[in-house]
């Protein structure tokens, strides 16, 4: 492709919206454009990079032996409400309506409708185990669409269900995508990591994502420093921390903390650590208003929250709704005699000797409280983030935080939605039986920015090999004629060996040739200009490197084409 003919305009500036280092380069070398908030065009040089990591998924799938579907974006309300899921989805779901009025949504995810497909085609234990996978278009109206295409609400993406006739049977089938998984993400060339997952609004009993290792991430994975343990931070556990060996006091007792609301000034004014400040925050899970208690030094986790509450999800309760439920003052409210509100707390705040609390009254706290003594927590559970330095719950050795970015999710989904939908096939008995399932997804287009993220330094994009929209460029620097001839020549005999090439044939500077060939980041540049000149020699460099080694025009095809 001449680089004069191909459909693109490279940008110097980033656009203020864009927030992410994928973001910037994806807009500024014309791989995507903005229509609307989190809505995106790809443009011909960036679609070519979809194109390729939707073939290496579609032939891992394929080797996996999962069979392609193409299923409709749009689904009725029916099938969501058989689901369960037509409210409990909640905002994210695109609802519309027809000319008819009849409700539709658009597909956030495709479980109501394969499980449809499943119950109507196999009937039969003869015809499981089967796993059916799309790559389409998939719509979630996002809250707040950000970091590109990476929390976009119009994206591509591969999803797969498997449907067998046993737990066993569905155990071989989730390892065989999870294989398969590994395989894509490798043949990619990721540094990735599998990690423990919550399940979300999918459900399921189990699921794991695939993580790219990136410290612009906006995911935090907790790993043990010594053994295998990996989980996000929704998931994440630790073991149980050592109590402080202090001793409490007879009874809890009232200081004054005139004006000290927070847990950091509560510790400075008197004097403690902050691990012994206990932190009740005050949530809505469904009609009910929960206290929930840390420690100081630590954070809630919400998702670990309500699933301990069994509740969809908590949002945390306005001031003025606590203070209605309680009459109590914000920042001094505790749990010693806490009228009417249910209070959860921390495994390791529960076991604490003593802990200092609000008194329930203004500018005054409570010093010696003992839980199980002074209150009882209606539950007791892990409900916080894991901490840099806390111990692995598999091992005990310190865990570490890092970053990624996710690009995969697989889920043992069980009997969720062939319950709930009657999704059943005749045993060899002629009995009906339920079908176990799985959940398999992978962000195509997601796949293209994380890419990046993990690809690229301070001049533009680094493609890897396997998804680079080309696979070299030529850029001739200069007008002379033996020059324009060598550079034609090179560039016609790349493209009759199958070699994936553009070529920079506009009239333009070679600082803005070079400094849009490193912004496209296409993987091997071939540039023919002075050293040609001198000895006939091409230069050949690949992206990333500031060194370029020199080729003679005969052998440069076969380097190119072979280089890996």
């Amino acid at each position: 492709m001449r680089l004069s003919k191909l459909a693109f305009q490279t940008l110097r500036e980033a656009p203020k919206e864009a927030d992410t280092v994928s973001h910037k380069l994806m807009v500024r070398a014309s791989v995507i454009r903005q229509v609307a908030a989190g809505v995106y065009e790809w443009l011909p040089f960036g679609w070519r990079a979809v194109l390729k990591t939707a073939a290496i998924v579609r032939e891992e799938m394929d080797r996996a032996g999962a069979q392609e579907v193409l299923l409709p974006q749009l689904s009725p309300r029916e099938l969501w409400e058989e689901s369960g899921r037509w409210k409990a989805y909640g905002k994210e779901l695109m609802r519309l309506k027809d000319r008819h009025d009849r409700d539709f949504a658009l597909g956030p995810t495709h479980e109501e409708v394969i499980t449809d497909l499943a119950r109507a085609i196999l009937r039969s234990y003869r015809r499981l185990p089967a796993t059916l996978y799309q790559i389409q278009t998939k719509f979630r109206d996002d809250i707040r669409p950000r970091f590109g295409v990476m929390r976009a609400r119009e994206f591509t993406m591969k999803d797969a269900y498997s449907f067998d006739a046993d737990d066993a049977a569905s155990e071989r089938s989730y390892e065989a995508m999870r294989v398969a998984y590994n395989r894509i993400f490798t043949r990619i060339g990721f540094n990735y990591r599998m990690v423990d997952a919550d399940s979300g609004s999918i459900g399921g009993s189990f699921s794991q994502e695939f993580m790219v290792l990136a410290d612009t991430g906006e995911n935090l994975i907790a790993v043990c420093t010594a053994c295998d343990y990996a989980a996000n931070m929704e998931k994440a556990e630790s073991a149980p921390l050592p109590p402080p060996a202090v001793e409490a006091g007879a009874a809890p007792e009232a200081v004054p903390t005139p004006g000290t609301k927070s847990c950091s000034a509560v510790a400075k004014l008197l004097g403690r650590p902050i691990r012994d400040v206990a932190k009740l925050m005050f949530y809505q899970a469904g009609d009910e208003l929960v206290g929930a208690m840390v420690r100081g030094d630590h954070e809630i986790n919400e998702i670990k929250l309500a699933r301990l509450l069994v509740v969809d999800e908590v949002v945390l309760a306005r001031a003025d709704a606590i203070v209605a439920k309680t009459g109590l003052p914000i920042g001094y409210m505790g749990p010693v005699g806490l009228p009417d509100i249910r209070v959860v707390a921390d495994r390791d705040l529960a076991a604490m000797p003593a802990i200092v609390t609000g008194a329930n009254r203004p500018d005054e706290h409570l010093v010696n409280v003992r839980p199980g003594r002074d209150f009882t927590p209606a539950l007791t559970s892990p409900i916080r983030n894991v901490c840099v330095g806390d111990p692995c719950a598999r091992c005990g050795a310190p865990l570490k935080l890092i970053r990624g970015i996710e690009v995969g999710h697989i889920f043992k989904l069980g009997l969720k939605y062939s319950k709930s939908m009657h999704a059943v096939f005749l045993d060899e008995g002629g009995k009906e039986q339920l079908m176990v399932m799985g959940c398999y997804g992978i962000g195509v287009t997601r796949i293209v920015a994380a890419a990046i993220e993990q690809n690229h330094d301070d001049r533009g994009i680094i493609w890897p090999l396997s998804i680079a929209p080309y696979r070299a460029i030529v850029v001739p620097l200069g007008v002379e004629p033996e020059l324009v001839a060598a550079a034609e020549k090179l560039y016609a005999d790349l493209d009759v060996a199958g070699v994936e090439v553009l070529f920079d044939d506009r009239s333009e500077a070679p600082g803005v040739k070079f400094a849009d060939a490193d912004l496209l980041g296409v993987p091997i540049q071939l540039i023919v200009g002075k050293t040609f000149k001198a000895r006939g020699m091409i230069e050949m460099r690949r992206r990333g490197t500031k060194e370029g080694v020199e080729v003679a025009p005969q052998d440069a095809v076969a380097q190119v084409r072979d280089l890996s």
